[in-house]
């Protein structure tokens, strides 16, 4: 097995994760560089981590003996890096969304195609041992045909999360609470649920922030499979809750809350998962979560990689979740809405 000569670009709060599960990866993979335009961010990360800073991106691009790359930039800066990536023969990792607006995500999945390199999303929700086990359950029908799925994001980030330069603002991160903070689960519920053909929904800025973008929505959707539910998304749920998916089929109900799971099949038989101790980055500190499902998410890129198969998140997968986020935000800035009676 090849060990990979890896780098960091973007040294922000979302590299924790990912360095702790290279550090557990260090026999498939050797980080030579991380670099960040901050000095400051640059010197906090080495006081933090046993590898090699660099304020040289071209030099990272340029280096040949680099195969693969974690990009954890920006969204708005996703397009162009992954471009210059791309064409230098590099396998990208990026952390989500995969860019600001759909367009340049599609642009930016057809570069990596072009190049012929691996191009995967940070979407780690997917990697949850009790997320695995519902796929597997749905996979072999053993609740039957599914005829509801509901999803609900209550999550809490107070204002001086949303103080910070370009955060929840459309020319940084794209978007709001379905883009940045509940693109996992939104991913996670598409993955088991399938694709979502018709949506109607609500998004605003609520008076809890102020902010560019939305901070809440909910909407009620149609699946192909026939199936109805809700989704439900928010940072103004104070102190913040637990994201959870909920099934219902013919067969039985499922229940995935946080990373604990509840199946109770109509046989009588149950099935459950307890969940892990964390507190899952639904309150105030995004980032208090084990980097265990980051830890699988670069297990898969570098299989990938060596198999030269596709990422279980490839970026063109990704871009389901991008599309769906485009339907709600469509849907509520429609005006089909139907008015109730009076005293309904």
């Amino acid at each position: 097995m090849t060990r990979r000569r890896i780098a960091l670009i973007g040294l922000g709060m979302a590299v924790m994760p990912h360095a702790k599960s290279l550090i557990d990866l260090k026999g498939r993979a050797e980080v030579v560089w991380a670099t960040s335009r901050s000095e400051k961010r640059r010197a906090n990360f080495a006081a933090r981590f046993p590898f090699p800073v660099t304020a040289d991106i071209d030099a990272i691009i340029a280096d040949n003996s680099i195969s693969a790359v974690g990009l954890l930039t920006p969204p708005n800066s996703h397009l162009e890096l992954v471009e210059r990536l791309a064409r230098s023969g590099k396998h990208v990792l990026i952390e989500k969304p995969l860019d600001i607006t759909t367009a340049r995500s599609e642009a930016l999945v057809d570069a990596g195609e072009k190049a012929r390199v691996k191009v995967a999303v940070c979407l780690q929700h997917r990697f949850k041992p009790a997320a695995e086990r519902l796929a597997a359950i749905l996979a072999a029908q053993e609740l039957g045909k599914i005829v509801y799925c509901s999803t609900r994001i209550p999550l809490w980030r107070p204002q001086a999360y949303y103080d910070e330069p370009g955060r929840g603002a459309k020319a940084r991160d794209g978007g709001g609470v379905l883009i940045t903070q509940g693109i996992h689960t939104l991913d996670l519920m598409l993955s088991l649920a399938g694709p979502i053909d018709e949506v109607c929904g609500y998004a605003t800025t609520s008076a809890v922030h102020q902010m560019e973008t939305e901070d809440l929505a909910c909407a009620a959707v149609r699946y192909r499979s026939g199936a109805i539910g809700i989704v439900e998304a928010t940072t103004a749920a104070y102190p913040g809750g637990v994201e959870r998916i909920d099934f219902i089929g013919t067969k039985g109900t499922a229940s995935l809350a946080g990373t604990a799971l509840t199946v109770l099949r109509h046989d009588g038989a149950h099935e459950e998962m307890t969940p892990d101790a964390s507190a899952g980055g639904a309150g105030a500190d995004p980032m208090a979560f084990p980097h265990d499902y980051h830890l699988g998410v670069w297990r898969d890129f570098l299989d990938a990689i060596d198999e030269n198969r596709e990422p279980r998140v490839s970026a063109r997968e990704a871009l389901k979740v991008h599309r769906f986020v485009d339907a709600l935000l469509a849907a509520a800035e429609s005006d089909g809405k139907v008015k109730t009676a009076a005293g309904a």
